[in-house]
């Protein structure tokens, strides 16, 4: 199949004590961090379900799964770069992200930048490829109440996959 594709991801993790806070690849000062086998990064897990999904490759728990404690503590930029492999072994390249985090605690809009350079350099492609909103639910529900950030990506691919 050639031509373009198009993937979309969603990950959610609750904020606990005694975990850094890390979201797309950037460390966020902040007196919690994302539960999780791996960093709990929702943003890069979002963007890896999304580009698996677009190459029709299943999704993050099929090929990192949680019971694999070999994979306890990976960094979630590890995780999107060994799908960037299979992207690339597979005769894809990403054409842009559009991605959305969700969080009311902590503010995210000052890291955005670095986040998306950090999104950008994974993906091999430039930073205006990459548009990353960030956001808050005003309150209402879990995320609201701070218990928790989420995260949404779409991706379009580019190949002969």
């Amino acid at each position: 199949m050639s031509g373009f594709r198009i993937g979309q991801g969603i990950d959610a993790h609750r904020l606990i004590p005694g975990r850094p806070l890390v979201v797309g690849g950037v460390s966020i000062p902040y007196e919690r961090g994302l539960e999780g086998h791996s960093d709990g990064d929702v943003l890069l897990h979002a963007i890896a379900d999304a580009l698996l999904g677009a190459m029709g490759a299943g999704d993050l728990g099929r090929h990192f799964p949680s019971s694999d404690e070999s994979l306890r503590g990976i960094a979630s930029v590890e995780i999107l770069s060994r799908v960037m492999a299979m992207l690339r072994e597979r005769g894809f390249q990403v054409v842009n992200l559009d991605a959305t985090v969700t969080a009311q605690a902590p503010r995210l809009a000052p890291h955005q930048s670095e986040m998306e350079a950090v999104v950008a350099g994974v993906l091999g492609i430039p930073a205006e490829a990459v548009n990353l909103k960030v956001t808050s639910t005003d309150h209402l529900g879990a995320i609201g109440r701070g218990e928790g950030i989420a995260a949404m990506a779409v991706v379009l691919l580019e190949g002969e996959g």
